[in-house]
């Protein structure tokens, strides 16, 4: 069953999403019968959500989550749903999904990691933290939660020292993540580095030039 839709699958694996979801939609009715309905709601879910076309993306994911998926695949769409309900700002639903996975052991440091914003969002910066000590506890050169610790040590003005280097360290895992660099940039920032400053914020800015977390912190460090 799975032949019909392998076109789309090794579209979506080559990275050409848009693609892969115009593939998927395109077949036609009368091949229902030879379609792998669970199988096919796995790719448009995960298609949707690499294009971040989050009301979308839910719709399939939840059918995979709920429709007796095998458990891999189950756990997979579950954190790509506790991320679009995190980034969604549907806090208590990214929770649930969270907590499921934790009770199943999956991606532990990632799921921290994911808590750990999802508390810090709700302003429980203890909690934020106690979860991204978790996750560098059981991964220690997890970018995610590295950058995420340095940054919200930064943000409450804690140990700036240790905080950049949580927040340097991720970014030479990830040395082209805007994320990293606006990070880095906002200690140099509260140290009061401001050519480093600029540097890390300018190239922040230059990869995310909509972002408008990057854009307030270049704003106070023109300010400074």
């Amino acid at each position: 069953m799975a032949d019909i839709l392998q076109n789309g699958i090794s579209l979506y694996h080559k990275g050409d999403y848009s693609a892969a979801l115009a593939f998927f939609l395109s077949l036609p009715e009368d091949s229902a019968e030879q379609i792998d309905n669970m199988n096919l709601a796995y790719y448009l879910g995960l298609c949707y959500a690499k294009l971040e076309r989050y009301d979308d993306a839910l719709l399939y994911l939840e059918q995979v989550v709920t429709g007796g998926a095998e458990l891999d695949r189950v756990l997979q769409c579950r954190y790509v749903l506790a991320v679009i309900y995190a980034n969604s700002g549907r806090k208590k639903l990214a929770e649930f999904e969270l907590n499921k996975l934790l009770e199943s052991n999956y991606r532990l440091a990632s799921v921290y990691s994911s808590l750990a914003y999802v508390a810090w969002k709700q302003d429980d910066v203890e909690r934020s933290l106690d979860f991204y000590k978790k996750a560098i506890e059981i991964e220690p050169e997890n970018a995610t939660a590295l950058n995420g610790m340095g940054y919200v040590l930064a943000c409450e003005n804690r140990d700036l020292t240790k905080a950049l280097s949580y927040c340097k360290k991720a970014l030479s895992k990830h040395p082209d993540s805007a994320a990293c660099m606006d990070s880095v940039g906002w200690i140099y920032l509260k140290l009061g580095l401001m050519d480093d400053a600029f540097k890390y914020l300018d190239q922040a800015q230059e990869k995310l030039p909509n972002n408008e977390e990057i854009a307030e912190h270049l704003r106070i460090a023109h300010e400074n």
